[in-house]
């Protein structure tokens, strides 16, 4: 189950990177949040799917996929370690601008967030890391359901704002504005 078990009230990056790597970590607004046990395997089928028809699209072109673990760290204001109190670690990001890469992963918004939700993790996806992708400018951000096989698909519109999704279920095929062209088959995704 995903908690907030760290004693102290608000976490900076430089915290996060003291803490020990058997354990898997997000910060959210300076609250820190357990991200083990690790995810079920139907889960990482599902990322798997979506990272594999994802990454030969987006091959010969200026963007790149990551998979978690891979830090994506929204600074409010400045950009030292000192500072930033949100770092999160989503199933799979997108970046388009080169200059965001690091060796530690992504600083800025990623221009594709997605998530694959599980029970423990619903509320906080569907709810803050929803918010917080809209509020740091994340292009789009898909939010996947595996047991109910559907994906929702916000894109930023006018006046910066997620507006009503784009669902998509298992018998069809996921298309996005973002990326012209691409086509995810969410029947060979949500397959068991």
């Amino acid at each position: 189950m995903t908690l907030a078990r760290k004693t102290k009230k608000t976490y900076t990056y430089a915290d996060y990177l003291t803490w020990s790597d058997d354990e898997r970590w997000e910060l959210i607004e300076g609250e820190a949040y357990n991200m083990t046990p690790a995810p079920l395997r139907y889960h990482q089928d599902i990322a798997g799917q979506i990272f594999l028809q994802l990454g030969n699209f987006l091959k010969d072109k200026p963007c790149r996929a990551y998979m978690a673990p891979f830090d994506v760290r929204l600074p409010e204001k400045s950009k030292n370690n000192e500072d930033i109190q949100t770092v999160v670690q989503p199933d799979i990001v997108v970046v388009c601008d080169e200059k965001k890469l690091d060796e530690r992963g992504c600083l800025g918004a990623p221009d594709l967030v997605i998530e694959v939700v599980s029970p423990s993790t619903v509320s906080k996806d569907m709810k803050k890391k929803l918010s917080l992708y809209e509020k740091h400018h994340v292009k789009e951000y898909w939010i996947v359901h595996p047991e109910d096989g559907i994906v929702m698909l916000f894109s930023l519109g006018k006046g910066k704002i997620y507006g009503k999704p784009d669902i998509f279920s298992k018998e069809d095929t996921i298309t996005t504005r973002l990326f012209p062209g691409l086509e995810i088959d969410a029947k060979i995704v949500f397959r068991r």
